[in-house]
């Protein structure tokens, strides 16, 4: 990784900082950005975190203190605006912050992105980037020793231990490997319980979310002789549940659970257009396939996000142009 000495530095010689992430924010996102904050506190710096979107409840329990910020423009661009550094972590997009997006591109900060993804678009001034990772906490981690190799402590391993967890699918995807358990480890040491982060994750589902998996499960269906599988979540099932998008966190899981699948999607509808999730297994470059629909991502786990389209009709787009891939 190229920047960490030339980022160690802006992080020493500024004192107001604003950290921010990806439209609906996941666990290693969150966990990014909370522990990125701890250290900044810690070492006597201002550190703000603004999100477009509110906190999942089932990621709350990580935020006891109320640091994550739904960001609104009357309150808070002027935060932005005149803040001495922007990190950006866990994506290197800046269509991906939403209603961020303008005033961080208008803001005269030093702008930094901490990510894992490939592709990195160009408007930060520095890049710690690396897509061999298995999540852009394993990164922040990294660079948290680089300066100070006694740094970290429970406020900061917490959210670093769920960011790790939840981007390797509880430690269970291709890049899991010696280093990242050795990352875990080492995290453990500052009191965190696996099994309190696992059951906060995973197993607090409301009784919706819940029957919003019930009917997508319905929906699965399986195209080439059971090698793609994909399930739908239309709107009228967020309404009847009483759920949103958030709330269909890993259930990409399910079609990738099924017998023979290489290649697993999710399509949610949204008020304003369609989001796919792209998985698969081996080789299969699904963030190839993403891209042909304005999305990318990882080899195994990408994304896209498209508007005025029909549900219908993207669907048979996707699934046809998925041929060549299985």
């Amino acid at each position: 990784m190229q920047g960490i000495r030339e980022i160690a530095d802006i992080v020493k010689q500024n004192n107001n900082f604003v950290i921010t992430s990806h439209v609906n924010p996941d666990g290693d996102s969150l966990g990014c950005e909370l522990a990125l904050a701890h250290f900044l506190r810690k070492i006597g710096k201002s550190a703000t975190i603004l999100n477009h979107n509110e906190t999942p409840k089932f990621y709350e329990f990580l935020d006891k203190r109320n640091e994550l910020i739904k960001f609104h423009p009357d309150l808070h661009k002027d935060i932005i605006l005149n803040t001495d550094v922007i990190f950006v972590v866990d994506t290197n997009q800046s269509d991906r912050l939403r209603s961020l997006e303008k005033p961080v591109l208008q803001s005269k900060a030093i702008k930094v992105i901490i990510d894992h993804h490939l592709e990195a678009g160009d408007f930060a001034d520095f890049y710690l980037i690396d897509s061999e990772a298995t999540s852009t906490a394993e990164i922040l981690y990294k660079f948290l020793l680089s300066m100070d190799n006694d740094i970290i402590d429970y406020d900061i391993a917490h959210p670093l231990y769920t960011a790790i967890m939840t981007d390797t699918g509880s430690f269970r995807f291709p890049r899991t490997d010696i280093e990242t358990h050795q990352i875990i480890a080492h995290l453990l040491h500052f009191g965190v319980d696996p099994t309190e982060v696992y059951s906060k994750v995973y197993e607090s589902w409301t009784l919706g979310r819940m029957r919003l998996l019930g009917e997508v499960l319905d929906t699965a269906k399986t195209e080439y002789d059971g090698k793609l599988a994909y399930i739908v979540c239309s709107q009228k099932m967020f309404d009847a549940t009483g759920t949103t998008e958030v709330e269909t966190d890993n259930f990409t899981n399910y079609p990738m659970s099924i017998e023979g699948v290489q290649i697993g999607l999710l399509f949610n509808e949204l008020d304003d257009g369609i989001k796919i999730s792209f998985r698969s297994k081996g080789d299969i470059p699904v963030n190839e396939l993403a891209k042909e629909f304005g999305g990318g991502g990882h080899k195994n786990a990408a994304g896209a996000r498209l508007f005025g389209v029909k549900l219908e009709e993207i669907v048979k787009e996707v699934i046809m142009k998925a041929q060549k891939y299985v």
